[in-house]
């Protein structure tokens, strides 16, 4: 094999990335140290590009619709008219839920005792009725109370320290998220009133650094994910509205109390995709309880048949085909992203699978089209 420059070059890269890849390994400790020092540096602003993302959906929808003479302030106007409708909408959603929610708890807090008597008598005609029960549980679950109050006086005198330093810990990390999120707004609101600035210098800067090609392909992709991106959210968003207006379309028929505060809730949850709704099912189980047991059941099946049917036919068509995903790959890319990252793997996994499905189709039409064969012949 012939030693030209760029074969040394790209040997030299390998042993450098193999070098610092057997460091890493070694200094996991000291990485993961180095990688959260560089995180708390740029999350501020890594959220700020996720808000900016977000309130672009909304701003530029605003923007279209403003009079075209505006020419100076039209940027500026709909920027303030976003801020303003979000905050509308994060305002009517807690006017909606915040009175409701006081009323349950002091209607919680009335029927209680009523409650705790009720099961107190329901328990106690289980273990008459099944005395084997009664024994199992007084020999599994009866602990010595002594000991148990022992542990915990023995926690507190060796503990309380650690809950007050767990506590100051605590108030910190709120205190620095406000000061993270105010920045990250403060970051998002400059991305948006310079957006059209930044996208050229970016383009300015691939164009001039890497081959005509690979910087087309790159821009290509760029457009691809914010289309994407942008419809997901759009999609996500009505597809909770229509969740939400199910479930109360549904308590309204079958006469359940709390229709607003769980219908809102439910919604307001759905923007989890696929498994949100489930904490609305549980808060609204839950209230629905401590009021009426039968129909707390009743609600639990009203519940997974509306599930059923937003999971299998609404979501992976509304937010599919905004996206451009078929169904049976939106409820794959949930399920993936959901047992990888969570929350956060769910609402990213769901347009990143679509770039990637966008971008493998179009390849492999390419290959079929330079290998002449007819696409025709592969339909089933």
């Amino acid at each position: 094999m012939q030693l030209d420059k760029k074969t040394i070059r790209t040997l030299l890269l390998m042993a450098g990335f193999c070098i610092v890849l057997y460091w890493a390994l070694q200094n996991l400790d000291r990485v993961s140290g180095i990688l959260g020092g560089v995180w708390g540096l740029v999350s501020p602003f890594a959220l700020g590009g996720s808000l900016a993302f977000i309130l672009n959906v909304p701003m530029r929808a605003i923007e279209k619709k403003l009079p075209k003479r505006m020419t100076r302030f039209r940027r500026a106007a709909a920027l303030t008219l976003t801020l303003l409708a979000v905050v509308g909408v994060l305002a009517l959603v807690l006017l909606l839920i915040i009175p409701q929610l006081g009323r349950t708890i002091a209607s919680i807090g009335a029927r209680l005792p009523a409650f705790w008597a009720e099961s107190q008598k329901w328990l106690a005609e289980i273990m008459e009725r099944y005395p084997v029960l009664e024994e199992w549980i007084s020999s599994e679950f009866i602990t010595d109370w002594e000991s148990a109050i022992a542990a915990a006086v023995d926690w507190f005198k060796n503990g309380g320290f650690a809950l007050v330093g767990n506590a100051a810990t605590a108030a910190t990390g709120v205190v620095r998220g406000f000061v993270n999120f105010f920045i990250g707004l403060i970051f998002a609101m400059y991305l948006l009133v310079c957006k059209e600035t930044l996208t050229r210098q970016a383009k300015m800067l691939l164009y001039a650094w890497t081959p005509a090609e690979k910087a087309d392909k790159a821009v290509e992709v760029a457009r691809l994910t914010n289309r994407t991106f942008s419809k997901f959210l759009s999609g996500q968003c009505l597809e909770a509205c229509i969740l939400g207006g199910l479930f109360a379309v549904g308590m309204l028929l079958c006469r359940m109390p709390y229709v607003t505060l769980v219908s809102v809730l439910v919604a307001v949850t759905a923007l989890i995709p696929v498994f949100g709704a489930f904490i609305g099912c549980v808060v609204g189980a839950f209230l629905i309880l401590v009021q009426n047991p039968m129909q707390a059941v009743w609600f639990v099946v009203l519940f997974l048949c509306i599930q059923q049917i937003e999971g299998n036919l609404i979501y992976p068509r509304v937010v599919g085909n905004s996206v451009g995903l078929p169904g049976i790959w939106v409820l794959m890319a949930v399920t993936v992203g959901g047992s990888a990252m969570g929350v956060v793997g769910m609402l990213v996994m769901i347009p990143a699978c679509s770039v990637a499905y966008s971008l493998l189709r179009t390849a492999t039409r390419r290959k079929l089209r330079q290998k002449g064969v007819d696409r025709e012949k592969y339909q089933p």
